[in-house]
């Protein structure tokens, strides 16, 4: 399979190891603001816009798992290789599959709020395949404004509520969004998640309903090196409704599995 063409990035930090950041099905390279502020003193960090995200360019043909994993292998390649990797969300999913298509580059790995994808249960799998519709149907806005809050933990800001619905609305298009949702529905890890052998720090929020608790347990649980922590006062959103705690697990995450110095 040939990866799409080269994703558009956000970038900050010049020292440290290469830290990837890949975001969720309904954002952008903007939901790691927080990341690329806070771990830039101890890394150099990379946000992408997916291959049909944000500025990035729209693929000829849906990539699939795998052509977004190898998408994300060659933004490791082109640093010279070797990748700490956040994954939110869907992001995860591509993570967990760019561990196991390309191990040699995956350090290791930070899942939050994240699944063995959507084809591990039959109904989610038939919900996700219909996503492309509800967007054609409603418009960007529309369908961000619907969906966005659901992402938040209950009470969460009015300002935080808008800045990821903005986001959303701002993010997504066809047949971007449909590539992936299609990429989700068709993904079922778990038999695999066993041969993940590197580091792998599985976060999720304490309100999580999308993903949910039980579902990144199941993730950690799985792999040799999983270790699960949970984030109270986050829903689905964790690194951008606890930004300072999720970073902090961050850092001492790479402490561990990049012997990034304890003063740092």
């Amino acid at each position: 399979m040939t990866a799409p063409a080269t994703p558009h990035v956000t970038e900050a930090g010049t020292e440290g190891p290469l830290v990837l950041c890949l975001h969720g099905i309904g954002s952008s390279s903007a939901s790691f603001a927080a990341q690329l502020e806070g771990l830039s003193q101890v890394a150099r960090v990379v946000a992408w816009d997916a291959p049909g995200y944000g500025r990035s360019a729209d693929p000829d043909t849906a990539p699939g798992l795998d052509g977004y994993a190898d998408a994300a292998a060659g933004l490791i390649r082109a640093r010279g290789g070797g990748a700490h990797v956040i994954g939110v969300s869907w992001g995860g999913v591509i993570a967990l599959r760019l561990a196991l298509r390309h191990p040699d580059l995956v350090a290791s790995l930070v899942v939050a709020d994240s699944t063995r994808g959507s084809g591990a249960h039959p109904e989610k799998a038939a919900a996700m395949r219909g996503r492309a519709a509800e967007l054609a149907k409603a418009g960007p806005r529309a369908f961000a404004e619907a969906r966005a809050p659901r992402l938040l933990a209950p009470g969460a800001p009015a300002e935080l509520v808008e800045a990821v619905t903005a986001n959303m609305a701002e993010s997504i298009r066809l047949p971007g969004y449909g590539h992936a949702a299609a990429s989700m529905a068709d993904t079922d890890l778990g038999p695999e998640l066993a041969a993940i052998t590197q580091p792998a720090l599985v976060l999720c929020g304490e309100e999580d309903q999308v993903t949910g608790v039980a579902e990144s347990q199941l993730i950690a649980g799985a792999m040799p090196k999983g270790v699960f922590v949970i984030l109270s006062g986050a829903g689905h959103l964790a690194n951008q409704e606890q930004p300072a705690a999720f970073n902090d697990w961050v850092r001492a995450h790479l402490r561990i599995a990049a012997r990034v110095p304890e003063s740092a």
